[in-house]
């Protein structure tokens, strides 16, 4: 069976996503051609890619038209894409029969780590105190601390229970919480399952000490978060958010903190990115911006090739795969 790595960060992005011991493990199961890095190269490689009959992928992954899959891959069985999010590409391969699989889930592996450490930190009062201990000094630091209740028994809200909220849910069970979920797709039963509270969006903002934000991505949740959310914010309050920029009104949530300065915002993700010059998140003594680390970073990225070639694994021998998409998933994904 022929393959080929396929993504415009060539040779680097391939390395980086699929470390030497997956390619070596790969390479050993599949008769690999020589990496596609520009599309524009398809028509001068096209007897080479009719043979092809799965691409690996990662960041960078060719966006296809579906006369374009037909024309150069007739062949095609599968897409392993070691990244997360393939609603740019995934539809018209889909259309053609192809199968797409993704390493979402290990993607969201560190989103979920960085999550709970930011939770157990906000539970301490840790960015404002650490902050005011700088500004102003031990004892301004330790009037902070003292609004604190710690991180035995609170109520924590987490906004989406998709594959990265329910691995924060997960995680948060090593720990004395109670958990509050958002999330109009999530099942009674499930939530009985998972071991947390379903309620409404309002609820969460009220009753929680550190709400983190994990809805996907799409227009419909676009603007969800709003002023009549922040406001409601206790006074001590941590809002955190993974997911995107773009699903909540950003100058409401500087609204609400401004009125209350003990509330807190851990920023990963903002909108645009980067913070434009000029925003009060730049000013604020209780917004705290990061550049989108919460993702795979580093050597991290190494894991979403491991669970590409597990599923490779799986696929090839007719087991149960666990990353599969289909197009009922894209409607409600990143």
């Amino acid at each position: 069976m022929n393959a080929i790595f396929m993504t415009t960060g060539g040779q680097k992005a391939i390395e980086k996503a699929y470390d030497q011991s997956v390619r070596i493990t790969l390479t050993d199961k599949l008769n690999f051609l020589d990496y596609i890095s520009d599309p524009e190269t398809m028509e001068e490689r096209k007897e080479d890619l009719k043979k092809i009959h799965f691409i690996f992928s990662t960041w960078g992954m060719f966006t296809l038209s579906k006369d374009q899959i037909q024309n150069y891959f007739p062949n095609l069985k599968a897409v392993f894409y070691a990244a997360g999010s393939v609603q740019s590409f995934a539809r018209p391969f889909l259309e053609c029969g192809v199968r797409i699989f993704s390493a979402f889930a290990a993607n969201g592996v560190p989103v979920a780590e960085y999550t709970i450490s930011q939770i157990i930190l906000a539970g301490k009062g840790y960015f404002q105190s650490e902050r005011l201990y700088r500004a102003k000094g031990h004892q301004e630091a330790v009037k902070f601390r003292q609004l604190m209740p710690g991180n035995y028994g609170d109520k924590i809200g987490i906004i989406g229970a998709g594959m990265i909220g329910k691995l924060v849910i997960s995680m948060l069970k090593s720990f004395n919480y109670n958990i509050l979920v958002f999330d109009p797709f999530l099942l009674d039963d499930k939530a009985v399952e998972l071991g947390v509270r379903k309620c409404d969006l309002k609820t969460i903002f009220e009753e929680c000490l550190v709400i983190s934000n994990h809805l996907a991505n799409n227009e419909q949740t676009k603007d969800m978060i709003t002023y009549e959310h922040f406001s409601l914010m206790r006074p001590n309050a941590t809002f955190i958010n993974t997911g995107r920029g773009a699903q909540l009104i950003e100058s409401d949530l500087v609204r609400a903190l401004k009125e209350s300065p003990n509330r807190t915002a851990v920023l990963d993700v903002t909108f645009p990115e980067p913070v434009q010059a000029g925003h009060p998140f730049y000013e604020m003594h209780n917004v705290f911006v990061t550049p989108h680390i919460a993702g795979s970073i580093g050597d991290e990225v190494a894991r979403m090739g491991l669970y590409m070639l597990h599923e490779y694994e799986a696929f090839s021998s007719n087991q149960t795969c666990k990353y599969e998409i289909n197009e009922d998933m894209l409607s409600t994904m990143a």
